[in-house]
């Protein structure tokens, strides 16, 4: 057996991650799934303000935890810079979504090939340091 950091990161899954007293999980859906859904009113704007077209566009959404008493967190700014293998991608701001009454965060990512992504969050909470988490996404299937 290795070290105890070693054994801790085996013991989470790869879309988990606790850093900083928060705990994060990482969703990855197809953008097809959330464009069928419908508008709640009329005047409602689209997810994340628009409607995802490309083919290769990707749903990402993250659930922020306290890592202590597993509160949900909603008051946090979440960054997202989601990377191919050797390349380095450009920062969004996942905006807070209101889902059964609890808070998520998420925007759209286009994800064109086949490859191991990685996906740099980062939390920003008032008066805490930013907790930095990093996810590897395996989109070779």
């Amino acid at each position: 057996m290795g070290p105890a950091s070693t054994h801790a990161v085996a013991g989470e899954s790869e879309l988990s991650k606790t850093v900083g007293g928060l705990t994060v999980y990482l969703g990855v859906v197809p953008a097809e799934i959330v464009k069928g859904l419908p508008a709640s009113s009329t005047t409602e704007r689209p997810m994340h303000g628009r409607i995802p077209k490309g083919p290769h566009e990707y749903h990402l959404v993250a659930a922020v935890f306290d890592a202590t008493g597993g509160t949900r967190i909603s008051d946090a700014i979440v960054t997202a810079q989601v990377s191919g293998l050797g390349l380095s991608g450009s920062k969004m701001k996942l905006e807070p979504m209101q889902i059964s009454g609890t808070t998520t965060y998420g925007g759209f990512v286009d994800l064109p090939g086949l490859d191991i992504y990685t996906v740099k969050l980062t939390v920003e909470r008032g008066g805490a340091a930013p907790a930095v988490l990093q996810f590897k996404y395996d989109h070779r299937r």
